[in-house]
């Protein structure tokens, strides 16, 4: 039988070491589905409910597994939708493939069913590699590039294959003028790049001759957490961490603050406040107003992207490098600082910041504080798992409550901050390591907007994972409940019940009708034993949490103009405003006041 195209691009897959591709079928693909008919499950092809998914578990696969992740879609109204995806991808920095049909050629230029320009539509989000292959001596080239500059640039690319080309034979290409070859499928051993020996000598002066030290981590830091744990050491500083960078240290190290930023904790606030020398580890942070005032440190940065270095604090060094090299060369140069009072006052700060978060977990609320919805979670979460986190009210508890500790992954939509990947990522992460526990933190905006038919792809392929717990988290308080707050805080605007409030539906419900195991939950004393349930469980289950959406997820540093604006929406009748008003002040007291001896 002649191989078609769409053989030998399931071929290739296969020779990259693709074990699974996450798409939805459609005619401009049917050359590539029936390929992967004859494939006999080699690559898998995984059918989630929506193409937008299939690009968040190709990317959720990706962060967790450190390797490419591929999806497939359609032509026109597939390709759009693997979008938010691809950007989710492109803005996180991580490697995705995307394989993409179009309207056959001869159909080209005029209006055609489902013709859209992808090559317009594609140029930014595959702005490092996008191709359109018209001919199948193309293919070997265009696959490979496209996995190589996914891999090195650490970014989506596209490859876009016309629905008649699909079907073709395949011919190679030939030792012939115009013709393109490619070399045997295999990433590269990426170089290692380190920093000139002057400009790290310079970030070694800088580093001595400051007594206040302060370090920023990000994902870049991920492969250097021994030597981050060694500066800090010789340093005395506080290391805080941005959001994506929330997995790379252990919350237990006493010199850890936490996150950073709005949604950051106290400890990392003044850590910042505090500071006179700033070290940034593989981290693009953007918020420069929870950094140091300018000209109050001096900084240093580390990163692996030139063209990203240098642009969110004001440094005197940067030292463009793989974080892991670079600082080993920098620690020998770095002298110990005797005085440990700054160390010391920032491990005090960080075992408080820990108390309070106890007690404002441990607050009555109506009828479940959130908070300690993940604070519970925290007392009991494997060492193993692996956590995802949505966009919203719930991604504010995640950040601050969840301890992280031994070999615990967590990742979200870190730069484009979109609403929907926890459970898509959650279903890459089990793709990546099906032997490990995996929970997905959701807000019931989320949810509805796209979780629900996910948890039918959750249903599908449990069997495939030898570790069968997916655990869905579900903040059930029937509201916007990020946005509502931003109303309040941020334009002191009272809660407008048409666009904030959520049809209120049984999660639990819609979860066993998928055929998943459910728990619903609505008083404080059912949570711990839920999550108790939940991780001992041998199939995938969901916890439907009925949670306050007035307990509020105020900053340690709130801003006089952020505490008007919410004064004012109250006075402006926002419908919540008295309950509002109780569990801000039992919440922030918990922050302004000192623990009781027990």
């Amino acid at each position: 039988m002649t191989r078609q195209v769409g053989d030998h691009v399931v071929e290739r897959l296969r020779e990259w070491g693709v074990e699974q591709v996450f798409g939805y079928p459609g005619d401009g693909i049917n050359g590539l589905i029936a390929a992967f008919g004859r494939a006999d499950g080699d690559p898998a092809f995984i059918q989630v409910r929506h193409e937008e998914m299939a690009a968040f578990a190709a990317a959720g696969y990706a962060k967790f597994s450190g390797k490419v992740g591929v999806c497939v879609a359609t032509s026109g109204p597939g390709a759009i939708h693997l979008l938010n995806g691809l950007y989710d991808a492109k803005l996180d920095h991580v490697p995705v493939v995307a394989i993409i049909g179009q309207t056959a050629r001869s159909a080209m230029g005029g209006s055609y069913q489902q013709e859209v320009d992808l090559q317009n539509l594609y140029k930014d989000v595959a702005s490092d590699y996008l191709v359109e292959v018209n001919v199948s001596s193309q293919l070997p080239n265009a696959l490979d590039r496209a996995f190589r500059t996914a891999a090195a640039r650490r970014a989506p690319t596209a490859v876009i294959i016309p629905s008649d080309v699909q079907e073709e034979p395949y011919e190679p290409p030939t030792h012939d003028f115009k013709q393109v070859p490619s070399s045997s499928p295999d990433l590269f051993s990426a170089s290692v790049i380190r920093a000139p020996q002057d400009q790290i000598e310079r970030a070694a002066e800088i580093l001595n001759a400051g007594s206040r030290v302060a370090i920023l981590i990000g994902q870049g830091a991920r492969g250097a957490a021994e030597e981050v744990k060694r500066i800090a050491d010789l340093t005395g500083a506080g290391v805080a961490k941005a959001l994506l960078g929330k997995d790379v240290l252990s919350d237990e190290l006493p010199y850890v603050t936490g996150s950073i930023g709005l949604l950051g904790t106290r400890p990392s606030y003044e850590l910042m406040r505090d500071c006179d020398t700033l070290l940034i580890i593989g981290s693009n942070f953007p918020y420069t107003q929870f950094m140091p005032d300018f000209g109050q440190a001096r900084a240093v940065q580390i990163d692996i992207d030139g063209a990203m270095i240098g642009m969110r604090y004001p440094t005197e060094v940067n030292l463009v490098g793989d974080a892991k090299a670079t600082l080993a060369e920098l620690i020998p140069l770095v002298h110990a600082k005797p005085d440990r009072a700054w160390s010391l006052e920032i491990e005090q700060n960080v075992v408080r910041w820990w108390q309070t978060i106890e007690r404002q977990s441990m607050l009555d609320a109506k009828p479940v504080n959130p908070m300690r919805v993940v604070w519970e979670l925290s007392q009991r979460i494997p060492e193993n798992a692996i956590v995802t986190a949505d966009s919203g009210s719930s991604t504010n508890w995640y950040a601050r409550c969840l301890r992280m500790r031994g070999d615990i992954r967590g990742s979200l939509s870190g730069t484009l901050a979109t609403m929907g990947p926890a459970v898509p990522y959650a279903l890459g992460a089990k793709f990546a390591h099906p032997d490990r526990p995996a929970i997905a933190l959701v807000g019931d905006g989320a949810m509805q907007m796209n979780g629900l038919a996910e948890l039918l792809t959750v249903a599908r392929y449990q069997d495939r994972w030898s570790d069968p717990r997916l655990i869905v988290c579900v903040f059930h308080n029937n509201d916007l409940n990020q946005v509502t707050w931003e109303l309040r805080s941020m334009g002191g605007a009272p809660k407008f019940e048409e666009s904030q409030t959520l049809p209120d539906i049984s999660y639990a419900d819609v979860a066993r009708s998928a055929g998943l195991a459910a728990i619903e939950i609505d008083s404080a004393d059912e949570v711990g034993p839920a999550w108790e349930t939940a991780l001992a469980a041998e199939r995938p289950i969901l916890l439907d949490f009925r949670t306050d959406p007035e307990v509020p997820p105020i900053p340690p540093h709130a801003t006089w103009e952020q505490m008007k604006d919410t004064a004012e929406a109250i006075l402006r009748g926002d419908p919540g405003g008295w309950h509002l008003i109780a569990q801000g002040v039992k919440t922030k007291a918990q922050e302004i006041f000192p623990a009781r001896d027990k």
